[in-house]
């Protein structure tokens, strides 16, 4: 194997053992974490309520099953790089990361990706939870369909990070570059399937909806899982176009930051 691609490999085990090492301090506050992300839950009794005296093209069972994958979903999803990244520029902490042959954002991303598995006991818990509450919505994906979901998961989980990063970017301009990720998430909230699945909209919403990136960070994983029907290709081009898309604006505006960086914050 290369020399290069050995090095690669330590220095992302070190990175991920060092960040899970570090999540597992905050085992009380990742069940916090966990519990803070339960809106899914919350609103699945409000749509099977509905959905018994409504027609929305799913039943009880379904919005049931939905909501708990809403959840799971989320679980692999929820980003926050933009409060770290803005703070070490406001504050100056970014310094110390660019005397390191290392760009900063791999330490983000590792740390995001460490979360995962320290919270994944607590999400997978509180999904027992509700399914012992829910027995009737109890279902066993096919292998494909879980092999899909797990790289769509991954997929999700890139495109919300490079979302938010580039959005981190304008810290070097902006003392509250969080405002501009507030904003984005009105439209993450409704358009995503996060407070109602998509499939009660209108069609002509849907096709719409479909080619922005919202409905991919949680939706499309989320209607997989249980097995709704997607458009698998359309959906994994959408998602790969966008993460370039947002991966290029990232690089553009660090490139431009860096030179508007002064050590002492934006």
């Amino acid at each position: 194997m290369p020399r290069s691609v050995l090095r690669l490999l330590r220095i992302t085990r070190t990175l991920l053992s060092v960040y899970y090492a570090y999540m597992l301090e905050y085992r009380a506050e990742l069940m916090l974490w966990v519990l803070s992300g339960s809106l899914p839950l919350i609103l699945m009794g409000a749509w099977v309520q509905a959905s018994q005296s409504g027609q929305f093209g799913l039943s009880p069972t379904d919005f049931i099953r939905y909501f708990i994958a809403v959840f799971f979903v989320r679980q692999f999803t929820v980003v926050w790089v933009i409060w770290e990244f803005e703070r070490e520029v406001v504050e100056g902490k970014l310094s110390f990361r660019l005397l390191q042959p290392l760009d900063p954002g791999w330490h983000h991303l590792a740390s995001h990706f460490a979360e995962r598995f320290a919270r994944l006991p607590f999400a997978l818990l509180l999904m027992g939870l509700f399914f012992w509450l829910y027995p009737e919505a109890i279902w066993r994906p096919s292998l494909p369909n879980l092999l899909l979901c797990l790289l769509t998961l991954l997929l999700a989980f890139i495109l919300r990070f490079v979302t938010q990063y580039a959005f981190s970017m304008f810290a070097f301009w902006l003392e509250r570059a969080y405002a501009i990720e507030q904003f984005w998430f009105l439209f993450y909230l409704f358009l995503s399937g996060l407070v109602a699945p998509l499939e009660v909209f209108p069609p002509a919403v849907r096709e719409i909806v479909s080619w922005t990136p919202f409905p991919y960070m949680i939706h499309f994983p989320a209607s997989i899982l249980i097995g709704l029907p997607v458009n698998v290709g359309r959906g994994l081009l959408i998602m790969i176009d966008w993460i370039i898309i947002f991966w290029f604006l990232n690089r553009w505006l660090w490139r431009k930051g860096l030179k508007q960086y002064s050590g002492m914050g934006a």
